[in-house]
């Protein structure tokens, strides 16, 4: 019962979410993907590994599913997004975390630039 109240809990703030804490969100998860990969690596634990890189992977091709063209920063987007999916199918392949860290500390600057645009955005509201 506790589960299904959390479950309709998440799913209502899902639905009251505002663009810019939707994005914050997918970045959250994109970087809560990639941390529990390298806290896998850690262990050696290689369908978990797998399990976080794949997913990670996932929610970048959601993200570049999502750019808009018209944009020039969708372009700037979209070949920093396949760098990372590059870079993680690398660590994937290889077995070896090489290059997680950077790419993370990419990611959050990007998710913190978003979160800080999206502020700026409200506050001009």
């Amino acid at each position: 019962m506790l589960q299904n109240r959390y479950q309709a809990y998440k799913q209502q703030s899902m639905l009251t979410m505002t663009q810019g804490e939707m994005l914050t969100a997918v970045y959250d998860g994109l970087l809560k993907a990639i941390y529990s990969a390298q806290k896998a690596f850690e262990t050696r634990n290689l369908p978990e590994i797998n399990k976080h890189l794949l997913k990670a992977q996932e929610i970048l091709g959601y993200l570049k599913s999502t750019l808009n063209s018209q944009y020039e920063i969708a372009q700037n987007l979209e070949s920093l997004y396949d760098y990372f999916i590059q870079q993680l199918r690398q660590a994937n392949v290889k077995k070896s975390p090489e290059g997680l860290q950077d790419v993370a500390q990419m990611i959050q600057e990007l998710r913190d630039a978003f979160v800080q645009a999206d502020k700026n955005v409200r506050s001009q509201k």
